[in-house]
């Protein structure tokens, strides 16, 4: 069978069996559908007989929201679908239902439509077919030439002599969702999964006219883990906007960055609903306190329970959330490297760099130790000081000779006194000192090509700086949580926490490096953990040497 970018998912099936029969679906659709899996729920459709079946409305009830948020909790389990459910024939008691036989748009027509129909035959009935591909396109945009498949999963479920199973309990009933005109949502919603799907379908079937939703940024993110990955606000408010669009086009969506942990939510008068999570409920409460002292009326909370995340490893979280998604990106290749003709194809040569106090060397050790060349440029820097190097006269002749010991040699520590915090004195000495390390680390990578390398590691802090980007094939940067690099520093090298704090600011911030990086690698953990990540750049890097 062959595998389709997109796809729409039919469900037919009465909502208390289909609870049990999620997985075994999602499963099959799973195995056809690459990309993109709109899921529309329309229990009972039937589609044998004479007539053409047609959309018909299902009440946003407790039942509905549970089953939805079931299915995005069990498709988490694929993570190539971007599943989507979509509810426009989803109404809430205050939503009047929009005009039957209109097409919504989709921003991905789908190429196949899926359903767990039965007919009986094997899913050889091609009038069934014929129906559900005239029901897909009179309901939704597809793509021309669309294909239908009827799903027979094996359902490991229900039948113990021809009685169906009971359904476990849920708490979930058919009572109407309560609600409401204008309803807010917040959240850093970075790399959008379906815990974010279930927190917005919710907040989405509560909404009868706006949903005001508030994106963290800025200050917000600071505190968040591995926050040099967490994508732009602009591209987090695309995502976003598009999967709204997609699952419910009839609302009015407002979307506003988040300087502060209320936004709007505490001074919008036109507000009736928070949609909160277990996590948030005190948020929640303390918007509501905000309110009433702003004299507005308090929110109604509408909390939902955490999906759990299945497959959580180590140092992620039990509950799906983006801090694991980031985690997970951490030694895989977050944008393929360009190609330069300038450089040699070997030795194939990694830039690794990362501000001080990140555990740099030792990363840049551990791939030594795989099979890497490795070169410290970093070394380079600190050998060419000494009397007679390629840039002592220069530098005695630019700073002085009150920089000289009594033995000749260059106090390091008077000279970075001279040129730290004034940026005319440094680019003075950077001027003197790049070009001589960037010819020494050229003349180092021909050795190791002479040596037979195939992977050299230019191991250099300053590699973005001093624009010695151009001299490798891959930039790889570590990074680690400001404050434990400071403590780090001052562990290691004896200085005070204030002058630690001040040599990280004369460097380039981890958020800038992370913008021109091919690959991120964080300390934050245990060893075994910083050389799990490693060998797992290091595997990715010697495939993608092979395809080349």
């Amino acid at each position: 069978m062959s595998v389709f970018r997109s796809g729409l998912l039919v469900l037919t099936s009465p909502l208390s069996a289909l609870s049990l029969r999620l997985v075994p679906i999602l499963a099959s659709a799973a195995r056809l559908v690459q990309d993109t899996l709109y899921v529309h729920l329309q229990p009972g459709l039937s589609l044998t007989g004479s007539t053409q079946p047609r959309s018909t409305y299902v009440p946003a009830t407790s039942e509905v929201c549970t089953l939805i948020s079931k299915l995005y909790a069990d498709a988490d389990v694929h993570a190539h679908l971007d599943v989507r459910v979509l509810l426009t024939n989803i109404l809430n008691q205050g939503t009047a239902p929009p005009a039957l036989g209109s097409v919504q748009n989709l921003s991905q027509p789908p190429e196949v439509v899926l359903t767990d129909f039965e007919t009986g035959d094997g899913g050889q009935s091609n009038p069934v077919k014929q129906r559900l591909e005239r029901y897909a396109t009179s309901c939704y945009s597809c793509r021309p030439n669309l294909i239908s498949v009827l799903l027979y999963p094996e359902y490991e479920l229900e039948a113990v002599d021809g009685e169906l199973l009971p359904q476990p309990e849920t708490g979930a009933t058919d009572e109407p969702l309560q609600s409401h005109s204008d309803v807010v949502v917040g959240g850093t919603f970075d790399r959008l999964h379906n815990g974010h799907k279930i927190l917005l379908s919710v907040s989405c079937m509560l909404a009868e006219k706006r949903l005001l939703l508030g994106i963290s940024d800025k200050d917000l993110l600071e505190s968040k883990m591995l926050k040099e990955l967490i994508l732009p606000y602009e591209q987090r408010v695309a995502q976003l906007s598009e999967f709204l669009v997609d699952v419910k086009p009839s609302l009015q969506y407002e979307i506003v960055p988040l300087l502060d942990r209320f936004g709007p939510s505490i001074t919008d008068p036109h507000l009736k609903c928070i949609v909160v999570s277990e996590e948030t409920l005190k948020g929640g409460l303390a918007v509501n306190k905000k309110r009433m002292e702003n004299g507005l009326a308090e929110l109604a909370l509408h909390e939902i329970m955490l999906a759990g995340d299945a497959q959580h490893g180590k140092n992620e979280e039990e509950k799906i959330s983006s801090s694991s998604l980031r985690y997970r990106l951490l030694g895989t290749l977050l944008r393929p490297p360009q190609k330069d003709s300038s450089l040699p194809p070997f030795p194939y040569i990694i830039g690794l760099t990362g501000v001080s106090g990140t555990g740099k060397s030792s990363i840049a050790q551990h791939l030594a130790r795989l099979g890497a060349f490795h070169l410290d440029v970093d070394t380079l820097g600190h050998d060419i000081y000494a009397p007679g190097g390629p840039v002592y006269d220069q530098v005695v002749e630019a700073f002085g000779g009150d920089i000289l010991k009594e033995d000749g040699t260059i106090d390091r520590a008077i000279l970075g006194a001279k040129v730290f915090g004034d940026q005319g004195q440094l680019k003075r000495l950077t001027n003197i000192m790049w070009p001589v390390m960037a010819q020494m680390a050229k003349e180092k990578i021909e050795e190791a090509a002479a040596q037979g390398a195939t992977v050299c590691v230019l191991d250099a802090a300053v590699l973005l700086e001093a624009g010695w980007a151009d001299m490798v094939h891959e930039i790889w940067t570590v990074i680690l949580p400001e404050e434990e690099a400071i403590s780090r520093i001052v562990v290691r090298d004896g200085i005070s926490e204030e002058a630690a704090r001040k040599r990280l600011q004369n460097q380039m911030p981890s958020s800038q490096r992370v913008k021109h990086s091919h690959v991120v690698l964080c300390t934050m953990w245990e060893p075994e953990d910083t050389y799990e990540q490693a060998e797992k750049a290091w595997a990715l890097l010697q495939k993608r040497l092979k395809e080349e």
